[in-house]
């Protein structure tokens, strides 16, 4: 039990935290150290030939130094298992974003409605990768959700996942392989070839926490058309992930996502998710808020009493 409590408390008090208090852009975090790391990488390899072997070494070791960074911190600090608890909560509560998620998704929301439509897609463009200065007010609502819903799984349910199987170790390695991904995982001349493998290897490790993102968002809230669009249309999206999670939303909200947007002056057609051609509401950001909410909490209910039962002791 002693070794359960290990993993236990950093768990329910990193998730209490990142409730509490979520990112405040001042305060120092891990995800900065890792995208400066792979920033100065990319610079120093991206060039002449082999690209995507230095990409892939890249892509390696910097996981690989993550992961061992935390394991033997770990292990150094087994010794004194109180400050071990107070140091994996802190990583915990850095390797969620539930919370700021959330509050972001509400401010282009709020933003949209109290400020107006360019203010609306100056607040948007922090969150999302597509041009935003031609959006419509629908079409900045739609982006929200689908970032919500994606999101959901790459910034909440997926860290829980490797830290239910290898603790903070394997969450914070994720974590290191999303940022690869987020920075170098373009299909564009520049990391067309040096990103690939890292947009893969983030494609692995977000095969099984997207569907079980899809799944948990049903679950939560009891849409038989959410489970329906999962199967439907979640293998849609260009995305071999992200289309799982979206369609659950779509199906619980009755709504439909996708269709083309424009990423670094490309038109890019995504095919449509959902099939209710509604407007969206300005209120229906508390239900989609509603929606991740209860899916994290349902997700770290689950590890909790799989360490519990002793199914999970990484």
């Amino acid at each position: 039990m002693a070794d359960a409590l290990l993993l236990i408390l950093p768990l329910t008090a990193g998730y209490l935290l990142d409730l509490w208090l979520g990112d405040p852009d001042s305060w120092p975090h891990p995800v900065r150290v890792f995208g400066n790391a792979i920033a100065k990488g990319e610079k120093l390899l991206n060039h002449g030939q082999f690209r995507f072997l230095k990409g892939t070494v890249l892509s390696v070791l910097l996981v690989v130094s993550v992961f061992a960074f935390f394991y033997w911190t770990n292990v150094i600090l087994m010794q004194l298992p109180v400050l071990l608890v107070l140091v994996n909560t802190i990583w915990v509560y850095y390797g969620l974003a539930n919370h700021s998620l959330i509050a972001e998704g509400k401010k282009v929301f709020s933003v949209l409605e109290n400020e107006g439509l360019d203010a609306g897609r100056q607040q948007l463009s922090r969150i999302v990768g597509r041009d935003t200065s031609k959006l419509n007010a629908q079409q900045i609502r739609i982006a929200v959700l689908e970032t919500m819903s994606e999101n959901l799984s790459d910034g909440v349910v997926a860290p829980l996942f490797y830290y239910a199987i290898a603790g903070v170790p394997g969450m914070m390695a994720y974590k290191m392989v999303n940022t690869m991904d987020s920075m170098l995982g373009y299909r564009n001349e520049r990391y067309e070839w040096f990103g690939k493998f890292a947009a893969r290897l983030d494609d692995v490790a977000n095969f099984i926490p997207a569907r079980l993102t899809a799944l948990l968002m049903v679950l939560v809230t009891g849409s038989k058309r959410g489970l329906l669009f999962i199967f439907k249309f979640g293998r849609k999206h260009k995305s071999p992930n992200a289309g799982y999670p979206e369609a659950a939303l779509a199906g619980i909200l009755d709504c439909r996502f996708g269709g083309p947007n424009v990423y670094q002056g490309n038109v890019v057609e995504k095919p449509f998710i959902g099939e209710n051609d509604r407007v969206i509401k300005p209120g229906e950001i508390t239900s989609a808020a509603n929606v991740n909410h209860r899916t994290c909490v349902l997700m770290v209910l689950m590890i909790l009493l799989l360490i519990s039962s002793g199914l999970c002791l990484p």
